[in-house]
């Protein structure tokens, strides 16, 4: 249910009450005040709560207002906002409060050194050695915007892996670039809605001549793995007496014959791109039109239970999309980095822990080399 306050005045009221509740569940606050629109400060933010912390140290938080904010507009005021200490003995802090504040946002609030909170009680009010309330979980008071793209598509995973591709690393791009560079092609104007969306959640930020690059890759990487639909590729179980060298040879010449439509996936690839976690199962993408001819030529049997050798057959040829380089003849490509880490990460058994040793062995030190601090 809808239960946004409908006018400015309203909101304010309701968001005073909210932060009023946070703060009275906080034991050891004294002469808790919420004062709005706050004229002495020539009305420079919405709401001023003060209140004394243990000691009698006086604390005010000065809380900025936004009805529908987007994390591209953030920060709404300045950091560098002074903080004057007057007379009084006081420690001043920056709030965010608007009706609902989505993850992204709060990472924004808490990256510039600003607290949060909203409607539902969600929150995160923090001034080190003196206060520290945090909470999340509670559902949304109103329906949240709703984004306006998907990343858990097919259409929108191939222009987050062209973003994060390992050979693209540190790219400026434009629209048409972008769109040339995905794989299988995307319109235009999927690339301009997905390019608007990312940027309204502060992945993408804008450079000189109208261009565009990866602001935050990381985070970008984590939300498309969180949105990733892993079970949209059909799972098959083979079971096939090569093993070691013999296998790996084998599998090259599918390689050679079926180019770039057989590769090393999840575990298996991992094991060519950052070797950790060892286990006795050969993972492969295996394109759909190959799936009845290539047992044949490999010799594997296909079974339902006792597999040792994993098909996936992927729903988008996207997964094939940039393999590492260099690719040798001797040996069958595997995914790129980011595809490999999301699929580990949807794998099961270890593959979370595989997913996090690739993340620090191969994908941040090339973020990293490319400028970005992780």
């Amino acid at each position: 249910m809808n239960t946004t306050p409908q006018s400015p005045a309203a909101l304010e009221r309701a968001l005073a009450e909210r932060l009023e509740k946070l703060l009275a569940g906080v034991g050891g606050l004294e002469e808790i005040s919420i004062v709005r629109n706050p004229a002495e400060f020539g009305k420079a933010f919405d709401l001023l709560a003060s209140f004394k912390a243990h000691g009698g140290t006086k604390i005010e938080l000065w809380v900025d207002i936004r009805t529908s904010p987007r994390p591209s507009q953030f920060p709404y005021v300045a950091i560098e906002r002074e903080f004057e200490a007057k007379a009084v003995k006081r420690v001043r802090a920056q709030v965010f409060a608007a009706p609902h504040i989505s993850p992204r946002l709060a990472e924004l609030c808490e990256k510039h050194g600003w607290s949060w909170f909203d409607l539902s009680g969600n929150c995160h009010l923090r001034i080190p050695g003196l206060l520290h309330v945090h909470h999340t979980g509670n559902p949304p008071v109103h329906a949240a915007p709703k984004p306006k793209a998907n990343l858990g598509t097919r259409e929108a995973a191939r222009v987050v892996r062209a973003l994060l591709s390992p050979v693209f690393v540190g790219m400026k791009w434009t629209q048409r670039s972008l769109k040339i560079n995905c794989r299988p092609q995307v319109s235009l104007g999927l690339v301009n809605k997905m390019v608007r969306h990312l940027q309204e959640e502060k992945y993408l930020e804008a450079v000189p001549d109208d261009g565009f690059r990866v602001a935050d890759p990381l985070k970008l990487l984590v939300a498309w793995r969180d949105a990733y639909r892993f079970d949209q590729h059909e799972r098959l179980g083979f079971f096939t007496l090569l093993q070691g060298p013999k296998l790996h040879e084998a599998l090259a010449g599918l390689g050679r014959d079926f180019e770039d439509h057989v590769a090393y996936a999840a575990f298996s690839a991992a094991e060519f791109q950052a070797p950790h976690v060892r286990q006795p199962k050969t993972w492969l993408y295996v394109s759909s039109h190959l799936v009845e001819e290539f047992p044949a030529k490999l010799g594997v049997k296909q079974v339902e239970s006792g597999e040792n050798l994993v098909v996936l057959v992927p729903s988008d040829s996207g997964v094939f999309f940039t393999p590492e380089e260099p690719v040798t003849e001797d040996r069958l490509p595997c995914t790129n980095e980011v595809q490999t880490y999301v699929d580990l990460w949807h794998s099961g058994g270890r593959g979370k822990e595989a997913a996090e040793s690739l993340l620090e062995q191969r994908i941040k030190p090339a973020w990293r080399a490319a400028g970005y601090d992780l």
